[in-house]
């Protein structure tokens, strides 16, 4: 099956994509190219869709064995970047990617400063010294845009109270509510990668869209890429699911002033106009304390770390402690004021 490597052509040596320069990088002589100057394989060569049973690694002939979702990898003899190349072709081909801006070193550092920050974490997980892998996944992410048709009706009241002479009078209004309203979202992003968690890929929101760019392989270069799971139009209802929210707000920024709305009808069309295929990055940490293992996931471009770290319960009652301290402090000094004198 086909395999693409990027060998350098000044010593031979396999090529990566650097995040710190954003091109591909050879680590033996330091050559640098340019990605948007070198010629994708993938956009001159044509295979055939399927599974491929296996594939062979150009640099030593080893034999790579992947999972069926994995699109580019490392050879695990002797570490060459691969790109399998029929599960980025035809209909799997993404059209747009965010490469990596933040290095392997540079998200080690960054998940150990997040963990020192954790107010509840037990001590020695503090630490940070039991990681156990960090590795940097392209997630495959489909980027709808969507064109919202929206009918609301209801009834909505005003209520005014006023006083007359030794009166008090209470004054309610009724409408009849209708707004018609267009709403279009771009670049909303759903993860279709059926072994991420759903939560940690959408708590790593927002990607920096500005730094979309067209595909090209070369980008995957010395990172793990997963091809998608579910197509755009599997996961339509979930993309409906998470812009529901949205939508529900910006209705409800449209009929301030009354003091009630009760609706009788709400009609949503939600419509798909386009749907991108892209590979996200993300950094995938995994650590060991206490015998159990945590997952964290970090934004590949802003660094943005996810994830629930264990939780000291010793902390935890001192800091609930501390809480009624101060609030105790807060009502004496509440009573001394009212009071005239101390409790």
């Amino acid at each position: 099956m086909p395999v693409v490597e990027y060998k350098c052509p000044n010593c031979g040596s396999g090529m990566n994509f650097d995040s710190a320069s954003g091109m591909l990088s050879c680590p033996s002589c330091g050559r640098q190219d340019k990605i948007d100057d070198s010629s994708d394989p993938l956009l001159v060569q044509t295979f055939e869709e399927g599974e491929a049973v296996e594939y062979h690694c150009n640099s030593c002939g080893a034999d790579i064995i992947t999972e069926p979702e994995t699109s580019a990898t490392t050879c695990s003899f002797c570490g060459s970047a691969v790109v399998l190349a029929d599960r980025l072709s035809g209909q799997l081909a993404p059209s747009k990617v965010i490469p990596f801006a933040i290095s392997k070193q540079q998200a080690e550092q960054a998940f150990r400063k997040w963990c020192r920050g954790g107010l509840l974490t037990p001590r020695g997980f503090m630490t940070a010294n039991r990681i156990k892998g960090i590795t940097g996944i392209y997630v495959p992410f489909w980027l709808y845009e969507l064109n919202n048709e929206i009918e609301v009706q209801g009834h909505g009241t005003k209520v005014r109270t006023y006083t007359r002479g030794e009166y008090r009078y209470t004054e309610t209004q009724h409408y009849e509510v209708y707004r018609k309203i267009r709403l279009n979202y771009n670049k909303v992003p759903v993860d279709a990668s059926e072994k991420m968690s759903d939560e940690l890929m959408d708590r790593l929101e927002p990607f920096p869209y500005g730094q979309l760019k067209t595909f090209n392989s070369p980008y995957l270069a010395g990172y793990i890429a997963e091809k998608y799971s579910y197509d755009d139009k599997q996961l339509f209802p979930r993309v409906k699911d998470k812009i529901a929210p949205f939508i529900n707000s910006y209705i409800q920024s449209t009929v301030g002033g009354y003091a009630t709305v009760t609706y009788s009808r709400k009609d949503i069309d939600t419509r798909l106009r386009h749907a991108d295929y892209a590979l996200l990055p993300v950094w995938m940490v995994y650590y060991d304390y206490n015998k159990k293992g945590y997952t964290f996931a970090m934004n590949g471009q802003t660094g943005k770390v996810v994830g629930k770290p264990p939780i000291s319960m010793g902390k935890v009652a001192a800091w609930f402690g501390g809480v009624s301290v101060v609030t105790l402090l807060a009502l004496k000094t509440v009573s001394w004021a009212m009071g005239g004198g101390f409790l």
